[in-house]
């Protein structure tokens, strides 16, 4: 029995572990199936919709399938070319990218977030492994599926980049969920990086070069978008024409906008690209640079790619798009030099001059990445021959990114800084002619304040002197606020003759009856008014100066006849 009791607890976790860990891999599949799905149901409505469908629900299952694998960067082959030989189609829609990559992201996160329980303080490592685990078997299955299809993935890209892509989405959710911690990152780095990197200004200025890093590409992506949507403007008649010539009903042209829609994020990379100067291939003998569009171009019909310019050399319009690079480099040096100098003037706070250009080099470093990944990711073959290539060039456009923000960022990003740390500095006198009358202002109210307060400490000092030197004026034994009544303006009135009749009944020691003074009936005990003598009338029985002439009771409350109780 003890033993059973002891180990209770050890099974107990070790149940709960195993629970969390079962639930993160069903979260995995869950999130492939749900991925798939929805694209899935998009699929076989357009097929539905077609007047003229090519083949039965299981052909439209089997592209959905392929589309699924090709959106998270498998390589599809397609089998049925007017040559017969297999080509391949690696050009990945990045707008598909969106839905896979968030679903694995949140799965993992889900999964990782402890929520303060203990029981949920599994490893990081577990929950990684389970989510991605369970999202590759449905991968796996919907390969083994898209096989007996028109387009089935290529066996080697299953590995590389499917898997990767879906363990770097885990990984990043289960880091979003442990508050992303730089640890982790730095687990294999050297140890003189991993202790300048428990330093607080570290931190600060790796989280410094992330973001303007990131605004960087951002940039360069609006960019590229911008020049996109203009060069479709200035060819709209063209593109036009192709959208309405790829299908001659509403739901193959549907499917037209969607495939458009979709690609439009690879466009504004291509976008950028061109204003970066390395351009883009549309096939192995053709490149579109600013300076000149060479070679015959292998060039598919489809609405988006009407954006190119002409052939020939460039023009100025052409050349104007590298305004693109030069402002994602001053985004980059804004970002570094807000990050060198948080607060205006404040130079205690701020980083040196190396530490800024060093962080703005290394902005340029994480840009320059980040576009030759996306630049990748936007191109690949489209075929065989003519098509092998197609799209920007990785090892080139990336250079070029990190290439134009370092030229630009980091001495601008240190520019930016001395202005930032001699702004206040100009505008110090300013500055303080604006706080002076403000000051002015407060110092005012505050006196204003301070004289009211004495006078209220005044009067409640005066009323508390007059207070104590009425109390000591008091005679003892005799209520002086019964004869607050007693004036010499209403001596005669009803109301004081009741006031010294209840006075005369105190002072008489309850031998006086409680009834109200009656001057018809003779107990009013001034009938005559006697003139007011500053002496308070003598209690009933004791001996007066003859003027009391009045019947009083007895000390039982009976009264006596007339005259008896005379002095």
């Amino acid at each position: 029995m003890t033993q059973v009791t002891e180990r209770s607890p050890m099974l107990s976790a070790e149940r709960s572990r195993s629970a969390v860990l079962a639930s993160a891999f069903v979260r995995g599949t869950i999130a492939a199936g749900l991925g798939l799905g929805s694209l899935a149901v998009l699929v076989m409505v357009l097929w539905i919709s077609s007047p003229y469908p090519d083949s039965g629900p299981g052909g439209a299952l089997h592209v959905a399938a392929g589309l699924w694998l090709l959106a998270h960067g498998a390589e599809l082959v397609r089998s049925d070319t007017l040559g017969g030989h297999p080509a391949p189609v690696a050009t990945v829609p990045l707008l598909l990218v969106v839905l896979p990559v968030w679903l694995v992201h949140r799965a993992a996160r889900d999964s990782a977030e402890t929520d303060g329980d203990p029981v949920g303080r599994h490893s990081a490592v577990g929950a990684f492994c389970a989510v991605s685990a369970g999202y590759l078997l449905v991968a796996m299955a919907t390969a083994a599926y898209a096989q007996g299809g028109g387009m089935p993935a290529e066996r080697t890209t299953l590995a590389f980049p499917l898997a990767a892509v879906v363990a770097g989405a885990a990984a990043a959710g289960v880091w979003t969920a442990r508050g992303r911690p730089l640890g982790p990152l730095l687990a294999w780095a050297p140890l003189a990086l991993q202790e300048a990197a428990a330093r607080a200004r570290f931190r600060a200025g790796a989280e410094t070069a992330l973001r303007s890093a990131a605004a960087g590409v951002m940039v360069l992506l609006g960019g590229g978008a911008l020049l996109v949507a203009v060069a479709l403007v200035w060819h709209a008649g063209p593109a036009r024409e192709s959208f309405l010539a790829l299908s001659g009903h509403w739901a193959g042209r549907v499917s037209v906008l969607l495939l458009a829609l979709a690609l439009v994020p690879n466009a504004a990379m291509w976008g950028a690209a061109y204003g970066l100067g390395p351009g883009f291939s549309l096939g192995t003998a053709s490149t579109v640079t600013p300076l000149a569009f060479v070679g015959q171009p292998a060039l598919p019909d489809f609405p988006l790619l009407h954006a190119v310019p002409s052939q020939g050399p460039g023009a100025v319009a052409n050349w104007a798009a590298v305004a693109v690079p030069v402002v994602a480099g001053l985004t980059v040096a804004r970002f570094a030099a807000r990050g060198a100098a948080p607060v205006r003037g404040e130079r205690d706070e701020a980083w040196s001059a190396g530490g800024t250009a060093q962080v703005a080099a290394l902005a340029a470093v994480g840009c320059g990445a980040g576009t030759a990944v996306l630049a990748a990711a936007s191109g690949g073959p489209l075929g065989t021959g003519a098509l092998a290539e197609f799209g920007p060039v990785w090892w080139l456009v990336g250079p070029a990114a990190l290439a134009w923000t370092a030229a630009i960022g980091v001495p601008v990003a240190l520019l930016l800084r001395a202005w930032r740390l001699r702004e206040n500095r100009w505008g110090r006198r300013r500055d303080l002619t604006e706080k002076e009358p403000e000051r002015d202002t407060g110092e005012r109210e505050e006196s204003r304040a301070e004289r009211k307060e004495r006078k209220v400490q005044k009067v409640q000092k005066r009323a508390r002197g007059k207070d104590q030197a009425a109390s000591e004026e008091q005679a003892p034994g005799v209520d002086a606020e019964a004869y607050e009544f007693l004036s010499a303006d209403s001596w005669h009135e009803d109301g004081a003759r009741k006031a010294r009749w209840a006075t005369l009944r105190k002072a008489s020691g309850g031998l006086m009856a409680d009834f109200p003074a009656d001057r018809k009936n003779g107990t009013d005990p001034d009938p005559g008014g006697a003139p007011d003598t500053g002496v308070a009338p003598s209690p009933a029985g004791a001996p007066g100066d003859g003027t009391w002439t009045g019947r009083v009771p007895d000390a039982q409350g009976h009264r006596n006849p007339a005259g008896e109780n005379e002095a």
